[in-house]
């Protein structure tokens, strides 16, 4: 794999496996709301995208007052049990730091809000590797909208030809894809490489291979 001055990382099911919390408080919210028990797979496709894009799906468009409501409930339920679940990827860590004693920038690139990304990335002592963090509250477009990356990128004085987004949705490739940087899509998350899409510039089983100048090849050269 080329080697890159900045990364830019996705969070959910790219450097933290949050799958069980997020599920388990869709599944919280939908029931006390709207009296039904959402699916899984109905949840981890839409993983990706801002909070409340992904309630709106579930709940349907309320007034702000009730929408305030439900959020708050979704927020409150994710703080009591997320001890109970969160942790980072095999390797994140390692090469993490890695990365990071080789001088390279790195950045987040995230539709978590800022509030509860910061406790989950405290949580698990990642938070003081990343010098910008992109969330929803910064930009008025969204992935898969380019505007995330870019933003991030101009924080950075970062070139998006020597930039790479690391991500485990279609979300992520799509929205890196448009602002120019390459894109590389990890399978250890809740989406394997049967789910890719967005073509990405690299499909990545394991953290390390961002490290390995000689792993892996470009995605499109194996079609």
């Amino acid at each position: 794999m080329k080697q890159y001055d900045t990364y830019l990382f996705d969070v959910d099911g790219t450097l933290l496996d949050t799958t069980e919390l997020i599920y388990q408080s869709f599944l919280n919210t939908c029931r006390t709301y709207g009296n039904f028990d959402v699916s899984r797979e109905e949840v981890y496709k839409h993983i990706g995208i801002p909070l409340w894009s992904q309630l709106e799906l579930y709940l349907g468009k309320q007034s702000p007052e009730e929408f305030q409501k439900i959020l708050q409930t979704h927020s409150s339920y994710q703080k009591q049990i997320y001890t109970e679940t969160l942790k980072a990827f095999e390797g994140v860590a390692e090469g993490l730091k890695e990365l990071k004693k080789r001088g390279v920038k790195l950045g987040i690139v995230s539709s978590r809000t800022r509030d509860s990304l910061d406790r989950y990335m405290k949580y698990v002592n990642l938070f003081d590797y990343f010098t910008v963090i992109s969330t929803p509250e910064v930009t008025d477009n969204h992935k898969p909208h380019p505007d995330p990356v870019l933003w991030a990128l101009d924080q950075l004085k970062s070139d998006k030809e020597s930039t790479i987004f690391v991500g485990d949705a279609v979300f992520d490739i799509e929205s890196g894809n448009s602002a120019g940087t390459d894109t590389a899509f990890v399978t250890w998350g809740h989406n394997s490489e049967e789910h890719v899409g967005g073509n990405p510039t690299y499909i990545i089983n394991r953290f390390e291979e961002l490290l390995d100048p000689l792993s892996p090849m470009p995605y499109d050269l194996k079609l």
